[in-house]
């Protein structure tokens, strides 16, 4: 009976444990973002599209770094109806 006790207690720690990175891991990093401008992704876009239409003459996988540091993002995916916040300067 102890056992099971203990194990019981045991798997509730480790849940726990694994909810609690998953919220943090889930959370917004980076900067600031209140009035940076924005756009909402669209179905079929992409970072390079996207950056590309913002960024003028800028090199667009420079403008992607920004991005993705911005968001929070770890890869280029990114979803439809997002909010996708840009660097400061570029109209969303």
């Amino acid at each position: 009976m102890l056992v099971a006790i203990v194990a019981g207690l045991a798997l509730t720690v480790l849940w726990l444990g694994t909810r609690a990175a998953v919220t943090a891991s889930t959370s917004p990093v980076g900067p600031d973002r209140s009035g940076l401008p924005w756009v909402t992704v669209q179905d079929g876009d992409t970072l390079w599209e996207i950056a590309v239409a913002v960024g003028e003459d800028e090199n667009p996988a420079e403008l992607i770094r920004q991005i993705k540091n911005i968001n929070g993002l770890s890869d280029s995916l990114i979803r439809p109806g997002t909010k996708l916040y840009l660097p400061s300067g570029h109209a969303g």
